[in-house]
C-alpha cells in the first residue's frame, strides 16, 4: 500500500492529498499517459469522494479511468479500482443506472482477476451492496454484504480496521429491515474495531456510532442515542468539515431524536442545516433531500403552518419517486405525512389512498411486522376512526398494537401512543373498561424512566 492510500484509510486528508499531488506532478512530468498519471489521478478522485468535493472528483476519477484502460487494458484490477470510485461518485450523486453499471464492472474485473476471495472482492461487494440497500433492494444487499464480511474476516482477521468497513454496511441494513438485535451487535462490534485499530476520531467509528444512535432512538432510548449522535457528529466535523454529506447525516440524525422527544424548537433548525448542506453539496433533485423535506413538512403541519408544510412533502414526494421508483419503502413515511396533512385539513378522501399506498408499500419492503408498518397501519386506523368507521379501524390499532410490542418491547413510547388510540376507540364504542385498562398500561409505559424502555 502506498503512503498516499495508507494516509487516506487513516483519514489524513491533507497528507494523503500532498501525497497524491506530488506523485501526479512526478508522473506526469516522466510518462503524463502512463499508468502512474492514472493511478494518481484516481487516488485523488477517491480523496475528493471521501471529502464530499464531487464536483472535482469526476474530472479526476474520468482522466485516471481513460488513463488506465489504455495503459494496462480494461480488465486489469487499477482499472476496477478506478470504477470502484466512479461508482461510488455515482451513487452519492444519485445516478443509480449509473452507479449500478460501474460497481458491477468494479467487481466482475476484481473476481476474474484477483479470485473470488480477496479484500478487494469484499470492498467492491460492501459497494454494491450498499447501492443495493439506499435502493430498497434488500434481497441483493443481504448477500452481497454478509459475502463482503465473510470475505473480510477469513483473509483480514476479524479485528482488522476493514473489517469494520464490513460490519458497519450489513449492520445499517439490519437496521432498515428492524432486525435491532443484530445491528446493534455488529455496529458495536464495528465500533471496537475501529477505536482499536485506528483511534476513536476516524470517520469509520462515526458511522458505527450514527447507527447506534439511530437505533438508540428507534428504541426510545433517547438520552442515550443523543450523546452518540453529538459524539459522531463531532467527529464528523474535525475530520471532514462542517458541510460534508456525511456530517448532514448526522445533523439529520440529531434532528430526528430531538422530534422523537418532543422538542421541536431544537429538531427544525438542524433539519434545516441538513437539507441546506445537502441542497448545496449533491443539487436540488437528489433523493437525499426528500427526509429532511418530509420532516420539516411534519413539523410545520403540526403546528398549523399547513400552505408551507405541504409544499414540502410534496416537492419531497417527487423527489423520491424521480430518483428511487414509486415503490421505495423512503416514499412511506413522506406519504403518510401527505396524509396527515390532509386530514388536519379536512380532506379524508384524499388522506386514505395516501395512507393505504404508505401501507402497501412498506408491507411489501419490510414486512408485515416491521416498525414502519405499524406506522402506516396507525395512520390509517386514526383516520376510520375519525370517520366513524370503527370495525374498519379497530383490526388495524390491534395489528399496530402486536406489531410494535413484538419489535419494540412492552414498555416503548411507540407501543403506548397506539395503546392510547386503541383505548379512544373502545371508549367511543361503549368499552369503558377495556379503554381503561389500555390507558392504565399507556401511562405505565410513559412513566418509566426513559433508561428502562428496551
Amino acid at each position: 500500500m502506498t503512503a498516499a492510500a495508507l494516509a487516506l484509510q487513516e483519514a489524513r486528508f491533507s497528507e494523503a492529498e500532498r501525497s497524491l499531488q506530488a506523485a501526479l506532478r512526478e508522473a506526469e512530468r516522466l510518462a503524463p499517459d502512463g499508468r502512474e498519471a492514472g493511478l494518481s489521478l484516481a487516488g485523488l478522485a477517491a480523496l475528493s469522494v471521501a471529502l464530499g468535493r464531487y464536483a472535482e472528483a469526476a474530472p479526476l476519477g474520468q482522466r485516471g479511468l481513460d488513463l488506465l484502460e489504455r495503459a494496462v487494458g480494461p480488465e486489469h484490477p487499477d482499472v476496477a479500482a478506478a470504477l470502484q470510485t466512479l461508482g461510488s461518485l455515482s451513487h452519492a450523486l444519485g445516478r443509480g443506472a449509473e452507479a449500478e453499471a460501474r460497481l458491477r464492472r468494479a467487481l466482475a474485473i476484481r473476481e476474474k482477476a484477483l479470485g473470488p476471495e480477496r479484500p478487494e472482492v469484499a470492498e467492491s461487494l460492501n459497494a454494491l451492496g450498499g447501492f443495493f440497500r439506499a435502493q430498497g433492494r434488500y434481497a441483493e444487499a443481504e448477500p452481497a454484504l454478509s459475502r463482503a464480511l465473510g470475505i473480510t474476516e477469513k483473509a483480514l482477521g476479524p479485528d482488522h480496521a476493514d473489517t469494520a468497513a464490513s460490519l458497519n454496511a450489513l449492520a445499517a441494513m439490519y437496521l432498515d429491515q428492524g432486525k435491532y438485535a443484530d445491528a446493534e451487535r455488529l455496529f458495536q462490534r464495528a465500533l471496537a474495531v475501529t477505536e482499536t485499530a485506528r483511534g476513536r476520531q476516524h470517520p469509520e467509528g462515526a458511522r458505527s456510532l450514527a447507527g447506534l444512535a439511530s437505533l438508540d432512538d428507534t428504541q426510545g432510548r433517547y438520552a442515550k442515542g443523543q450523546a452518540l449522535a453529538e459524539r459522531a457528529l463531532a467527529i464528523r466535523e474535525r475530520a471532514l468539515g462542517r458541510e460534508h454529506p456525511e456530517v448532514a447525516e448526522s445533523v439529520h440524525g440529531l434532528a430526528e431524536i430531538y422530534g422523537h422527544q418532543g422538542k421541536q424548537a431544537e429538531a427544525e433548525p438542524l433539519f434545516r442545516r441538513a437539507l441546506a448542506i445537502r441542497e448545496k453539496g449533491l443539487g436540488a433533485d437528489h433523493p437525499d433531500l426528500a427526509a429532511p423535506l418530509t420532516h420539516l413538512a411534519a413539523l410545520s403541519g403540526a403546528q398549523g403552518r399547513h400552505a408551507e408544510a405541504e409544499p414540502l412533502a410534496r416537492r419531497a414526494l417527487l423527489i423520491s419517486e424521480k430518483a428511487l421508483g414509486a415503490e421505495h419503502p423512503y416514499l412511506a413515511e413522506t406519504l403518510m405525512v401527505l396524509g396527515s396533512l390532509s386530514l388536519r385539513q379536512g380532506r379524508p378522501a384524499e388522506a386514505e389512498p395516501l395512507f393505504r399506498r404508505a401501507l402497501a408499500i412498506s408491507e411489501k419492503a419490510l414486512g408485515s411486522e416491521h416498525p414502519q408498518v405499524a406506522r402506516s397501519v396507525a395512520h390509517l386506523a386514526a383516520l376510520y376512526r375519525a370517520q366513524g368507521k370503527f370495525a374498519e379501524a379497530e383490526p388495524l390499532y390491534q395489528w399496530a398494537v402486536a406489531v410494535r410490542e413484538k419489535a419494540l418491547g412492552p414498555n416503548h413510547p411507540d407501543l403506548a401512543e397506539s395503546l392510547e388510540a386503541y383505548a379512544l376507540l373502545l371508549r367511543q364504542t361503549q368499552r369503558e373498561a377495556e379503554g381503561a385498562q389500555l390507558e392504565a398500561r399507556a401511562r405505565a409505559i410513559r412513566a418509566r424512566p426513559p433508561r428502562e424502555n428496551p
